[in-house]
């Protein structure tokens, strides 16, 4: 399961709310709780690459987790907050930020659960550090992602900024519910985000 509502555009959140418009505004990221250490800020991509242009994703997988699955596109509700899939699978990807491999931080986001059932991203918080994401994009370009960071946020402390800042290189985020479930609410307490940096593309 995965819940939104509508303030400071957080996503993936029962506290969270609306993603920024494509360019992200700048505003003050807020404290959260991190698995890995947080870190002042973004870190520099481990390569200068030329970023591509826009282009549709239509796979992801993650080697590590075992996961394959094809991607659709979300846009914003009626009240703002980011749409989520309709199912536990596949995931989707968030179209009002840049598409993998542009520059800046591309956004997917899918379920951790559904129904009882596993959803496409329940194991999102096994991946750790230098784990490789891959994704495919419409112009035939697949392109690899490393991961950087795991970190586990509370939903009404959503770091907006960190997940749809700005960027001096392409970026990934992969956001899902985390934490325990609070039954009172029928939702999540926590957001689990993963962070990663193209290193790679070739021909998917």
């Amino acid at each position: 399961m995965l819940v939104l509502a509508a303030t400071a555009y957080a996503v993936l959140s029962t506290g969270g709310g609306q993603p920024p418009a494509r360019p992200a505004p700048s505003s003050t990221p807020q404290a959260a709780q991190a698995v890995d250490p947080p870190t002042a800020s973004q870190p520099a991509a481990p390569q200068a690459r030329p970023a591509l242009g826009p282009s549709t994703p239509v796979r992801l997988t993650i080697p590590a987790l075992g996961v394959d699955t094809g991607l659709m596109p979300l846009d914003l509700a009626a009240d703002g907050a980011l749409e989520v899939p309709p199912a536990g699978f596949p995931a989707g990807w968030y179209t009002g930020a840049p598409t993998p491999g542009e520059l800046g931080p591309a956004v997917l986001a899918g379920h951790v659960d559904w129904k009882g059932a596993p959803g496409v991203f329940y194991d999102l918080r096994r991946l750790a550090g230098g784990e490789l994401i891959t994704v495919a994009r419409e112009d035939g370009r697949a392109v690899v992602f490393r991961v950087t960071r795991v970190a586990k946020f509370a939903k009404d402390e959503f770091p907006s900024d960190l997940v749809y800042g700005d960027l001096d290189h392409a970026g990934l985020r992969l956001i899902t519910c985390g934490g325990s479930f609070d039954r009172q609410a029928r939702s999540y307490v926590d957001n689990l985000v993963v962070f990663a940096e193209r290193v790679d593309e070739s021909p998917a």
